[in-house]
């Protein structure tokens, strides 16, 4: 595992759409791998491929319990609810904003060795995988953001 420099804001690669991923291979492998490594080193919540500058449609989220979630090619199926917190992005250092996201979002998605799996996601785990699944597609948060709010150091 090796630590993956973190694109921020400005960087073109954080507006391209990503690529499905089509071969389970060691290559991915260590992708998903370096980027745990980077979520754990950034002390963040999700990390999507194109934050490390790989366009490839993959997404690392930290669960409870030091457990990491892999998910390649995710697809969300099914949104429920709504409401308004404060987002942050790895890739837009010192800001963060208010955001309206999904209550419960379940995606469709892989794990590494190609096997299809869904998972739902309440209140943070919602809002994260609409935000990581938003970098695959180009879209920053501070995109839909209703208000910035001030952060403290």
């Amino acid at each position: 595992m090796a630590y993956r420099k973190i694109r921020e804001i400005g960087d073109p690669c954080l507006k391209k759409k990503c690529r499905q991923v089509e071969e389970f291979d060691e290559r991915l492998h260590s992708l998903l791998d370096d980027m745990k490594e980077t979520l754990r080193l950034a002390n963040g919540v999700g990390l999507a491929a194109p934050q490390v500058g790989i366009l490839k449609r993959a997404v690392v989220i930290a669960l409870e319990d030091n457990k990491m979630l892999e998910l390649v090619n995710p697809t969300i199926i099914k949104t429920e609810g709504s409401y308004v917190d404060t987002e942050g992005c790895l890739s837009v250092p010192g800001k963060a904003g208010e955001v309206e996201r999904p209550k419960k979002t379940t995606v469709i998605a892989y794990d590494r060795n190609g096997k299809r799996f869904e998972y739902t996601g309440e209140d943070l785990y919602s809002r994260c995988l609409c935000h990581e699944c938003d970098h695959l597609d180009g879209t920053l948060y501070v995109e839909k953001v209703i208000r910035f709010v001030d952060i403290e150091d």
